[in-house]
């Protein structure tokens, strides 16, 4: 026969339960502990169970007394662990974002790999070409004054020929002169001539500005690269073979045809095309230097003679790579850059 118990001892069992609980819970260390403690303290076989279990030698009046006591205890014992999981999991995060700390104001120590813009790689390589038949670069600056920019090129005050290169102007500068955004690098021409007798042989790169509306094949800025030759006995064969040779090796062995044409400092003047894809698409301009050009520099043009020519360079980019709107060479978008 099963020992006899009373309804004071299960209620001290009880209590003796929840005070050990609360201080195990309490003291526990991660959530495999806390879950080994909800097994046994209210799993089918543990101690709470075990209390219940004896609760059926009690007389039948005082059954519920206890049923009663021992849900208030579950429900105690169950808000206790919930309440300790939810700090243990907390001070883990808490821990965690301590040692992952991410100081996002730090500057990035990755610098992922680049390559040469579209624009700047085309300038490249026809610098790469010019050198390789004998001519050296030569730059100026992009701001320049009426008289390097127009009138020194045999461009005076109202001369038609500045409706076509309208730019941008700005404050006079000390000398009281007109300056104004460069429209070509011509200029580099005039400042290399002063400063270096012939013969020479140069080739300008640079940007510059036109007062041109945006659209799919103009730009306000835009790059130039002009080549000049002067010395004794030049004609326009030579001018021929140049700009010929030039555009075979940038763009294959391809017809080029040139076509008369007028530049208010080249006499005679001709306008360049090569046969790209089953049509003549036109290229470039060149000619020879105006006599009155070389006399303004105080170079004899009896003795010397030269020729020039110039392209632009986003014409060149967008012939090769196939690029059918100008704007696309100025959005810096990577999407269109990491074709290149």
């Amino acid at each position: 026969m099963s020992a006899t118990i009373t309804l004071k001892q299960l209620t001290d069992q009880l209590q003796a339960l929840e005070a050990e609980a609360a201080a195990a819970i309490g003291a526990a260390a991660d959530p495999a502990e806390l879950e080994q403690l909800r097994v046994d303290l209210l799993g089918k076989k543990g101690r709470l169970s075990g209390v219940l279990g004896a609760m059926g030698r009690l007389p039948g009046e005082e059954r519920p007394q206890v049923g009663q006591r021992a849900n208030v205890l579950k429900e105690q014992v169950q808000s206790l662990l919930g309440e300790r999981l939810h700090q243990l999991q907390s001070s883990a995060l808490a821990d965690r974002i301590a040692r992952e700390t991410l100081d996002v104001t730090a500057p990035c120590r990755y610098v992922p790999p680049g390559h040469r813009h579209p624009l700047q790689a085309t300038v490249e390589e026809i610098l790469d070409i010019f050198a390789g038949l004998g001519y050296r670069v030569s730059e100026g600056p992009e701001v320049e004054s009426d008289h390097y920019n127009f009138t020194a090129l045999n461009i005076p005050p109202h001369h038609p020929a500045r409706d076509m290169q309208d730019t941008f102007y700005l404050a006079p500068g000390a000398d009281g002169g007109e300056r104004l955004l460069r429209t070509h690098t011509s200029p580099v021409q005039i400042r290399h001539l002063e400063a270096n007798p012939p013969p020479v042989r140069i080739v300008a790169p640079g940007r510059v500005y036109r007062r041109d509306a945006v659209d799919a094949t103009h730009s306000p800025v835009f790059h130039q690269v002009e080549v000049l030759a002067l010395d004794e006995g030049l004609d326009f064969s030579h001018l021929r073979g140049t700009v010929t040779t030039f555009l075979q090796r940038f763009f294959g062995d391809l017809p080029v045809r040139f076509r008369a044409s007028y530049f208010p400092f080249t006499e005679p003047s001709a306008e360049v095309d090569v046969r790209w894809r089953g049509r003549w698409l036109e290229v470039m301009g060149c000619g020879m230097v105006d006599p009155a050009v070389l006399e303004g520099l105080g170079i004899d043009p009896e003795r010397w003679s030269g020729f020039a020519a110039g392209l632009g360079v986003e014409r060149f980019c967008m012939v090769r790579h196939g690029i059918d709107d100008i704007r696309r060479l100025y959005t810096s978008d990577l999407r269109f850059l990491e074709q290149f």
